[in-house]
């Protein structure tokens, strides 16, 4: 009887193959988390209308919709996922009430380019091309591909 592979473990599978090099594989299982941080955190900076929403609004809309493709793909990987967005969520608003938005926004883009920077330098080493350039929705990937690392560690299935 033959399996079919769902769609989740595909594109995982896929995202797998761009990254064989441990180095490379070490570094984006810290830099994917701080990239997603750090989209958040800037999308938190943007300003809502007043009265209408609260601050990060557009953050929780960005978390929402990226969580309900991860829903629709892997609803363990997408619990893991509401967990993580949901202390973005509250590591923002803290830094937001502590320091200030602006902060927030300065500390969000300078993660993000530092992250970027060495997201590159692991595929320099790994000698492959990040796998966002042939399809945009590893974007979306690349955080449910560490969380499935996480997951596999600790005897978890996806």
């Amino acid at each position: 009887m033959a399996t079919t592979l769902r769609r989740v473990d595909t594109l995982l599978d896929n995202y797998s193959a761009d990254h064989q090099n441990p180095t490379n594989q070490l570094i984006h299982l810290v830099c994917v988390p701080l990239i997603a941080w750090s989209v958040s955190a800037m999308l938190w900076a943007i300003p809502v209308p007043t009265g209408v929403l609260q601050p990060g609004a557009w953050a929780a809309l960005a978390m929402f919709v990226a969580w309900m493709a991860y829903w629709r793909l892997s609803r363990k990987l997408a619990m893991g996922m509401l967990v993580a967005f949901l202390a973005a969520i509250f590591l923002n608003r803290w830094i937001a009430q502590a320091w200030g938005v602006m902060a927030l926004l300065w500390l969000g883009a300078g993660v993000f380019v530092v992250a970027w920077i060495g997201q590159f330098i692991g595929h320099k080493i790994e000698g492959k091309r990040p796998s966002f350039f042939t399809d945009l929705v590893y974007l979306l990937i690349g955080p449910i591909w560490t969380l499935r690392k996480l997951y596999t560690r600790v005897g978890w299935g996806t």
